[in-house]
């Protein structure tokens, strides 16, 4: 059913979704939206559910977008790139929605949109050695719509530290931050998860679910003013003489002109 994911689930109710395009670090293009979008909906409707790992296959979690995608983004119209970002926004609203536990297993890298994913997980464990960065403003872009999320997470103060200098960090501060709500020995991530799985195999499913719903009802909403105001920021970038430079950059394999020599 799925090309650039899988979604397997044990005789527990517990699902694992799976990022699965390995070779590419599981960098996120057009058909892996699609395909997570469908999946959060499959996901939303199974009531034999209890709880839901999301991890990515081979080195990384999810190095955020995939760069062949950005370069079609660079010869798309402004209405086609607001499109491409609503589906984003929409995959992670699905997702930050789910009526079931989200807990992210996160390895290697986490970049950008795989930044966003482990925000709308409800906890997330990484492994030591865990890469992580909103990297996007070295490309003359902003982490827009994954922005309400990650500052949800984190909070304004804690996000100013990271969210518009574009460093990577590693998964101690990741825990600091609470993009992570503790780091492990990548050889006791499995162990770590499985820890987290267990309270909610004794939970009722139907209370949980209200839990949950009633902590989102007590947040801040992200609602369609607050989605359309990142889409059109982050069109607003698209369309500047930021992005088009960096993004060249990157491929040319230079330094982009506003970086210091």
């Amino acid at each position: 059913m799925f090309e650039t994911i899988r979604l397997e689930t044990d005789d527990r109710g517990v699902a694992t979704l799976t990022l699965n395009r390995p070779e590419r670090h599981n960098a996120m293009n057009a058909a892996m939206l699609d395909e997570l979008r469908a999946a959060a909906r499959k996901i939303g409707r199974d009531p034999a559910l209890r709880a839901v790992v999301l991890t990515g296959a081979g080195k990384s979690f999810c190095a955020g977008a995939d760069l062949g995608w950005m370069q079609e983004q660079m010869a798309a119209d402004a209405e086609t790139r607001a499109g491409q970002a609503r589906g984003l926004a929409e995959m992670l609203s699905l997702f930050d929605g789910l009526p079931v536990p989200l807990i992210g297993k996160l390895q290697g890298n986490a970049f950008g949109g795989g930044v966003g994913l482990a925000s709308v997980c409800d906890v997330a464990i990484g492994a030591e050695g865990l890469k992580m960065g909103l990297t996007e403003v070295r490309l003359g872009l902003i982490p827009a719509t994954i922005g309400p999320y990650v500052v949800a997470r984190m909070g304004p103060a804690r996000a100013r530290r990271v969210f518009f200098s574009g460093r990577l960090f590693g998964a101690a501060e990741a825990v600091d931050l609470g993009l992570l709500s503790r780091a492990v020995p990548p050889d006791a991530l499995d162990a770590a998860v499985e820890a987290e799985i267990a309270p909610y195999l004794s939970a009722a499913p139907g209370a949980v679910a209200a839990a949950k719903k009633l902590v989102a009802d007590l947040a801040p909403p992200i609602d369609e003013r607050v989605i359309d105001h990142t889409i059109a920021a982050l069109v607003d970038c698209w369309e500047g003489d930021e992005a088009p430079e960096g993004i060249a950059a990157f491929f040319a394999k230079r330094s982009a002109k506003w970086v210091a020599q």
